[in-house]
């Protein structure tokens, strides 16, 4: 995660020096697709000093603002900051660059507008959707995985439920969603396994569902400590299957 504030905000500020007067019908998206007469309809003098402007403002910010989330919040608020704070930082420049633009190019500078606030709406909605905790449901005949990755195993599914102290070691996702502790979908183990992982929160004891096929789930709780659902577990399912 540092890494990725520290390039992606080093990235925004090579940006503001990257794009000059000279190059800019190259490198300026949107105006290098303009014909003549349409350029001369943009202020590119006084667009690209407010051009340099914010991506100097935004590289900084950036980092400054993801680094001091990352250490004082936590891993989950700097990966939020990483994907919305940009967006919301296009929005506001898209909007008051229109002033720059004028007749056709206007119009395609406020198509881009509103493409960037759908995206804003679909990531916060991504957001919303993994940070939402997965409840389990479990009865004499199986367990329910609810919401994002969920499932339902059967009771004939489940070779064994232990419950655990760490985790394997991760070193990718294949599919899925990961945010600082909340990670949910399908992931790769360092020996090469692949596992699902349905984390709702950091845990010191997971729970790891094996499957009669050798499919391995680690589930953490939110609301409940997982000693407490193995209870219930151990309760409610068939006796073969506790381990």
């Amino acid at each position: 995660m540092l890494y990725t504030i520290i390039g992606v905000g080093l990235l925004f500020i090579t940006m503001a020096f990257l794009v000059t007067e000279n190059n800019s019908k190259y490198l300026l998206s949107g105006y290098n697709s303009m014909s003549e007469a349409e350029r001369t309809k943009v202020d590119i003098k006084s667009y690209l000093p407010y051009f340099k402007k914010f991506h100097l403002f935004l590289g900084i910010s950036f980092i400054v603002i993801g680094l001091l989330l990352h250490y004082a919040v936590g891993e989950s608020a700097s990966g939020i900051f990483i994907g919305v704070y940009p967006i919301l930082a296009y929005i506001y420049f898209m909007r008051e660059s229109n002033k720059y633009w004028k007749g056709t190019s206007n119009k395609w500078n406020k198509i881009g507008l509103y493409v960037l606030v759908g995206t804003l709406i679909l990531v916060i909605g991504l957001l919303a959707m993994g940070f939402k905790e997965n409840p389990v449901i479990i009865s004499a005949n199986n367990i329910q995985f609810k919401g994002s990755y969920g499932e339902t195993l059967s009771a004939s599914d489940i070779e064994s439920v232990t419950l655990v102290g760490h985790l394997p070691k991760i070193i990718s996702k294949t599919n899925g969603f990961a945010l600082g502790s909340i990670r949910k979908g399908y992931f790769k183990t360092k020996e090469g396994e692949k596992v699902k992982l349905i984390l709702n929160s950091e845990s010191k004891a997971y729970l790891l569902f094996t499957k009669t096929n050798g499919d391995k789930i680690y589930f953490s709780p939110k609301e409940k400590p997982s000693v407490e659902i193995y209870k219930e577990i151990k309760n409610i399912l068939p006796k073969d299957i506790e381990k």
